[in-house]
């Protein structure tokens, strides 16, 4: 269990760097599922084109939506977006930088998914093949005697080299050698304009805006340090609670026997020092917060009311700015009801 406490702390402390591999392992995973997949154009007119768009259009948004869901920032964000504003403020340019940045990473995956697919070329032969120019490429006197849906039948075979039987219209060989540059083409281009935007992305942008860039930076890295801080808090206070708990239970049990059968249970000895201490340790981890329903207050107050950043204003407020329901203490700022006593002496 230790081993894995390290592993789980070590892939929290770098969880930038997990991530950026996960991602990386997706967009393999997707290149080599795309070889390891049996492309079976139907070799229909009617139906090349939906299942071509199917196969490259399909798994991407598979992709993408599976890097959203392994990206732990998701819930935070979310959290962030829906939680009340309560005595903080909402950034809308922290939150944009956050989406932004999972954004980046979920796509990875679905690009290469797509660059490779172009780069085959078959999905692109079984969509287009019966847009080829027969004019250009094959015999028109071959053509002369049928009808325009008699040729789309025949060329929506090219991709199904098995069944093709209109060599005497176009060659297969040279049908698909026509469709798979033109495919790989798309897939170059397509490669180099997603560089090229990640070129500026990660580039440029911190430049133009480079304190509002630095403020987003900063505050998403907070917030995540936030949470990761106030769960091991939670974890923490939970450990001590519940072994106190027990404790409270194993005495009480003690001496309940005790009260019903003195004569059965040996002499208690006296507790040792060493155990008081560490008595006294859990109970100091427990912050003051003793009971169930305290606690669950203060895990609403939580979700409901942050703390301000300013931790001037949250002493002056002496913590108590989120207690009401109705957050009437919620902005710092609100004017407050003075309220005067005179008292006579006579």
């Amino acid at each position: 269990m230790d081993k894995f406490r390290m592993i789980f702390q070590f892939l929290q402390a770098n969880q930038e760097s997990f991530m950026n591999g996960i991602c990386g392992i997706m967009a393999l995973a997707s290149a080599q599922l795309y070889t390891t997949f049996d492309f079976n154009c139907p070799c229909l007119p009617n139906y090349n084109l939906s299942y071509a768009m199917g196969v490259m259009c399909v798994p991407p948004i598979v992709f993408f939506l599976l890097g959203f869901v392994m990206n732990n920032n998701v819930s935070m964000l979310a959290e962030e977006w829906k939680r009340p504003t309560g005595m903080r403020q909402k950034d809308a340019a922290v939150l944009r930088y956050m989406f932004c940045s999972m954004t980046q990473r979920a796509l990875i995956a679905p690009a290469v998914w797509i660059s490779v697919t172009l780069l085959h070329g078959e999905s692109f032969i079984c969509a287009f093949s019966t847009s080829i120019p027969v004019d250009k490429l094959g015999n028109m006197t071959g053509v002369v005697d049928l009808s325009e849906k008699e040729i789309r039948r025949i060329l929506a075979r090219i991709p199904c080299k098995d069944i093709y039987d209109g060599n005497h219209i176009i060659p297969q060989e040279v049908a698909t050698r026509y469709l798979r540059c033109i495919s790989q083409a798309f897939g170059w281009t397509f490669v180099l304009l997603m560089t090229f935007m990640a070129f500026l992305i990660r580039a440029i942008r911190p430049c133009f805006t480079q304190a509002a860039f630095l403020k987003s930076k900063y505050w998403s890295h907070y917030i995540d340090i936030e949470r990761k801080l106030f769960d091991e808090t939670c974890t923490e206070h939970a450990k001590s609670f519940a072994k106190l708990c027990i404790q409270q239970f194993f005495e009480n049990i003690n001496r309940d026997m005790e009260m019903g059968h003195p004569h059965i249970l040996e002499k208690e000895p006296k507790e040792p020092k060493d155990s008081k201490e560490t008595e006294q340790e859990e109970a100091d981890k427990l912050l003051g917060v003793t009971s169930q329903g305290t606690m669950n207050t203060l895990l609403q107050n939580w979700h409901r009311c942050k703390p301000p950043l300013n931790l001037k204003s949250y002493e002056h407020l002496n913590g108590n700015g989120c207690i009401k329901e109705t957050f009437e203490l919620n902005n710092i700022n609100i004017p407050k009801k003075e309220i005067v006593t005179y008292y006579s002496k006579v």
